[in-house]
């Protein structure tokens, strides 16, 4: 049955068509027969009681030079849609949370992936907490006491915006390293949410990885290997994607998340692993479809919706 599905996200066009699993995600909706429509979370509005969103059709082209077509404005009630998907990229912010809450007023016949209420209560970085077994030593705090304490006691440290995304603003300071109250400084003065700071993974340069699990299955797993002289393997910085296998220590994370994930109705998520241990759950907007796609000939965006319209039946 053709569906009508919504798609909250970043204007089209500042997305790189090369590999964002967005488009990939909408273009098999097409092929299947279901119309998009497109809308920025700036433009969702409650009106008496209902969840409007000014935007557009959307035509998806598998085309480097023109990607998409949008039709002509259009208002609609996101009650006539099927399926919403939350596909916008953080910052974590008031903005975002507050789209959260409209899209929890939904009713159970719109389905919305991930899950508002879980995207909300679970932000990427803390949501491994559950597991801390699996995790590397941690801090979350903004007391520059603490975290030279911190320093001092694993001499070697990597320190994160909490609420960042796409590896920005990561630096890694060793034990010798004065930079660190500057940058404290620095921080505090634009926020005063605090930092996650963790003991540096010397594994990252050729153990990290991207595990893609849909509705709590593994569906595929790649590595990401930095570029040189970096730290960050995000694509976004230069890194790139490699064939990988899963650990057995990795298959143990995936098998521990499984049941929780889809409790929370995370449907869509990527682990971020270093080696033996479990960094990030991205839960907004998950990418890397496209280049497992590719080292391993898959079309994960099928297996996407084939869970997907499963939940619509």
């Amino acid at each position: 049955m053709p569906l009508n599905i919504a798609l909250q996200m970043d204007h089209p066009q500042g997305l790189n068509p090369r590999g964002d699993s967005t488009l990939l995600i909408g273009r098999e909706a097409q092929r299947r027969g279901h119309k998009l429509f497109f809308y920025t979370p700036e433009h969702l509005t409650l009106h008496n009681q209902e969840l409007i969103a000014n935007g557009y059709g959307i035509t998806l082209h598998d085309d480097l030079a023109h990607w998409y077509d949008l039709g002509a404005p259009t208002r609609i009630r996101l009650t006539d849609m099927q399926v919403v998907l939350l596909r916008q990229d953080p910052p974590f912010n008031m903005a975002y949370i507050t789209s959260t809450y409209l899209l929890d007023m939904l009713p159970p016949s719109t389905l919305v992936v991930n899950t508002p209420s879980s995207v909300r209560n679970h932000p990427e970085k803390l949501l491994p907490l559950g597991w801390p077994q699996f995790m590397p030593p941690t801090l979350i705090t903004a007391d520059i006491t603490e975290i030279e304490a911190f320093r001092k006691e694993q001499r070697d440290i990597i320190i994160k915006p909490l609420y960042g995304h796409g590896g920005r603003a990561i630096i890694r300071l060793k034990e010798d390293d004065g930079n660190l109250p500057a940058f404290i400084e620095m921080h505090l003065a634009t926020t005063k949410e605090p930092l996650m700071v963790q003991r540096f993974l010397p594994e990252v340069k050729t153990g990290d990885r991207r595990i893609i699990l849909i509705d709590g299955e593994v569906a595929g797993i790649m590595g990401r290997i930095p570029g040189e002289n970096e730290i960050r393997a995000n694509f976004r910085v230069g890194g790139s994607p490699a064939e990988a296998t899963l650990t057995p220590r990795q298959s143990e994370i995936c098998e521990a998340l499984k049941p929780v994930l889809k409790q929370k109705g995370l449907l869509f998520t990527g682990l971020d692993v270093i080696g033996d241990w479990l960094t990030e759950i991205n839960i907004t907007s998950p990418t890397g479809m496209v280049q497992m796609n590719k080292l391993y000939n898959l079309k994960l965006e099928a297996r996407f919706w084939d869970a997907v319209e499963s939940k619509l039946t």
